[in-house]
């Protein structure tokens, strides 16, 4: 009896376990129930959304049999809310007071399925736009509120700061929800237009998700619509095609594309740039006919027009600056027909969309049968494809009725016809890179013209890409002059390079890979296995008072690791610490590297969300303490156990790598120790707190204090290493003459008769 119920305990928690990590697949229905004891749940909940948006704590919320107690839920939506509804877009806060989460996920957003007689619209889209661009995860699930079942929903993947630091590796830079706060309208839009210098005049038309970013915002769109030629280093262009081919293309009119030029956040990088990030999608494939016009109207299209809906409508309409600046330059303008392009032929051109829809409607079939909420007909759903369903004051289209007129009417336009160049046999040279040599990019390229192939390269996710032009000349390792081979050259300063190439000529362009620059190409450096003494501290401050400052001017502890190898290698998932006890304080991030006889520096300073560097959740005791570092299964490396610092002396191995541990009183920050070891002798003992300088700054004479030392010597250099004064040492005392010597600063070495180096660092002589 006792085996059978640690095995049902196993497989439930395994069970657990699985589910945790699918909240997101599409091949699964998650299952989520919620529990109020208010009586008059739904009424509370519908004061609260027309009053002040704040959550009503449930008893508990269940996701996939995983219980959570107290979280917060509320109504949320605009178009798809009303208090009449029996079913309402609901979004529940798990650590709404409770600390507490799902597969690290804290937010849950659940769509009803507002003017989507398909019930499909919100997940086919977002599968779709997560080929080109980051974008929220979703899947479907069943909602039962106090026992009863309330249909099936979208269930999305919320944009908050979570997905942000995981899409972006930071989440303190400005975040913007780009939707008005008040009723929106033809003349309230979200659009990125320039009002004025007021930061108080946008306050209406965008909602502010960190704890600055009002006077970026201003400036934004200043250069936006005033600047646009600058508006590459404002936002990152790339993201705003993909944007905007994808809502064209799917009549996604509330979006940027449409009326209220909403539904879209924006966040600010590590380029300075901000990156447009899609939501609600719940109206896409012409749910929403509103695609706006110049002036006050709402421009509604009709199926017609939504089928033959123009790739470049609003071109010339100030109302929308993005599409304004996108058909304005020619680059940009050849550029979105190949984004547009590549997801009509990926998606729609070869009916791959019609096998995702059938699988999905297969998926919830059951549950969208058993739903008695819904607002469609299980008829309107089973013909959601084909069917076009009134729903008031406009009619929805079959997805497939849309899309397939659509597809032809795209494909018959002279941007689509018109031949694209060909790019092929794409590579580098050498296959396998070595770190800090040159590399070869080469590829084949036809149908293009003079000086119209590019490379955009990078050699980190949080760099923009560089794009330099690739030559066809014989001159630039791209075999003989007009053999349509290209070809650049570059220096491998990193384990990663991320490249693509694109070629354009009079009519057309393309990119490869087609899905640039959300894919590109990855050229990397053998990483070997770590082994112990690969990598060692090589040297630390604890107490930083006027040594070396960080990347926000501050002065803080540091640890110094060094590469003994001649290869690079990758500390993925390392971990650091001040304690063997606690070895885990701090986990190096995923592609932190360590190249061949480099240094890498950790601030051990204890800083939260950190941008800039690498900050370690731990400082370190000036008192003395340790410092460890570990594998990823808690396999040590290398520690240290260290006495009491001097304030800005640091402890350091010399020589580099395997020396032993000595004082140095002029640390040498993210630089080899062996230029002081080579001054001062290349062995050391760590019997340095057993010697001590009296008076320092000296004067006329200069007494050293020794305890347990029987024999050593004592030399005294200039800066140019010339030696001024030597002398053995005699137990406990010896005084120095250094009358005849210049003020100044000097350096100094005690060393034994073996020549182990016992104690080095500086004086200053001041008269």
């Amino acid at each position: 009896m006792k085996l059978k119920k640690i095995i049902i305990f196993i497989l439930l928690n395994f069970s657990i376990f699985c589910n945790a990590q699918n909240f997101y697949n599409t091949d699964t229905i998650q299952k989520i129930e919620i529990f109020f004891e208010q009586a008059d749940w739904d009424y509370q909940l519908d004061i609260l959304k027309l009053t002040t948006d704040e959550y009503l704590t449930s008893k508990w919320v269940i996701i996939n049999g995983v219980k959570f107690d107290s979280a917060g839920v509320k109504y949320k939506g605009n178009s798809s809310y009303d208090s009449s509804n029996l079913k309402n877009s609901i979004h529940i806060e798990l650590n709404n007071i409770k600390e507490q989460n799902y597969n690290g996920y804290t937010d849950i957003k659940l769509n009803n399925g507002f003017a989507d007689p398909s019930m499909i619209r919100e997940v086919l889209a977002f599968n779709i736009l997560s080929k080109y661009m980051d974008c929220p995860k979703s899947n479907f699930a069943e909602v039962y509120i106090n026992g009863k079942y309330f249909g099936i929903y979208s269930n999305s993947e919320s944009i908050n700061k979570t997905f942000v630091k995981s899409k972006f590796q930071t989440s303190n830079n400005s975040f913007i929800k780009c939707n008005p706060i008040v009723t929106p309208g033809p003349t309230v839009k979200s659009n990125l237009k320039f009002i004025n210098n007021d930061s108080n005049s946008y306050f209406n038309f965008y909602e502010l998700k960190s704890k600055r970013g009002w006077t970026q915002l201003v400036n934004l769109c200043d250069t936006l619509s005033n600047y646009p030629s600058n508006s590459h280093s404002v936002i990152d262009i790339d993201r705003v095609i993909w944007m905007l081919a994808f809502n064209n293309l799917l009549v996604n009119m509330d979006s940027y594309n449409g009326v209220f030029a909403q539904n879209y956040y924006l966040y600010k990088d590590y380029t300075n740039r901000f990156n447009p990030i899609i939501w609600d999608l719940n109206m896409a494939f012409g749910a929403f006919p509103f695609a706006g016009s110049p002036g006050s109207g709402m421009g509604t299209l009709s199926i017609t027009q939504m089928q033959q809906l123009s790739p470049d409508f609003h071109r010339n309409h100030t109302d929308w600056p993005l599409i304004n600046i996108i058909f304005s330059n020619s680059i940009y303008r050849k550029m979105y027909y190949a984004h547009l392009k590549t997801i009509l032929n990926e998606n729609f051109t070869n009916k791959n969309y019609m096998s995702i829809t059938d699988k999905y409607r297969a998926t919830i079939d059951n549950s969208v049968k058993n739903d008695d909420v819904k607002f469609y007909t299980y008829d309107d759903f089973a013909n959601g494809n084909t069917k076009d369903v009134n729903i008031g004051n406009y009619t929805v289209p079959g997805i497939k009725n849309l899309m397939d007129y659509r597809v032809n009417y795209i494909n018959g336009l002279n941007e689509i016809t018109y031949t694209q160049p060909e790019i092929s046999l794409v590579k580098t040279s050498p296959e396998t890179p070595v770190y800090n040599s040159k590399i070869i990019i080469n590829a084949k390229v036809t149908n293009t013209i003079s000086d119209s192939v590019w490379l955009g390269y990078r050699f980190s996710n949080t760099d923009k890409f560089i794009k330099i032009k690739m030559y066809d000349d014989g001159n630039h390792d791209d075999g003989s002059l007009g053999d349509n081979i290209y070809g650049i050259n570059l220096t491998m300063t990193s384990a990663n390079l991320q490249y693509f190439i694109y070629a354009e000529n009079s009519g057309a362009s393309i990119f490869s890979p087609e899905r640039a620059e959300h894919e590109f190409y990855n050229a990397n450096v053998p990483i070997d296995t770590v082994k112990k003494g690969d990598i060692v501290i090589n040297e630390f401050l604890a107490i930083n008072d006027k040594s070396d400052i960080n990347e926000y001017g501050a002065y803080t502890d540091w640890i110094e690791l060094y590469n003994t190898t001649d290869k690079t290698l990758n500390l993925s998932g390392y971990l650091l610490s001040d304690k063997v006890s606690e070895k885990g304080k701090f986990t190096f991030a995923t592609n932190t590297f360590i190249y061949p006889k480099s240094f890498l520096i950790i601030w051990a300073d204890d800083f939260k969300n950190s941008q800039k560097g690498i900050h370690s959740q731990f400082s370190l005791s000036g008192d003395g303490g340790q410092v460890v570092l570990c594998k990823s299964d808690s396999t040590i490396l290398d520690s240290i156990t260290y006495s009491a610092q001097s304030t800005d002396i640091s402890t350091g191995r010399c020589p580099d790598g395997y020396g032993t541990f000595i004082e140095i009183e002029i640390p040498s920050f993210k630089s080899s120790n062996n230029v002081v070891c080579k001054a001062f002798g290349l062995k050391s003992i760590n019997k340095s707190n057993e010697i001590t300088f009296f008076p320092n700054p000296a004067a006329n004479w200069l007494e050293i204090n020794s305890t347990n030392i029987q024999t050593a010597n004592v030399q005294i250099f200039d800066c140019l290493g010339k030696v001024i004064i030597e002398k053995k040492l005699e137990n406990y005392k010896t005084t120095l003459n250094t009358e005849k010597i210049n003020s100044g600063i000097y350096f100094y070495k005690i060393y034994n008769n073996k020549n182990y180096l016992i104690k080095m660092g500086k004086i200053v002589i001041s008269k």
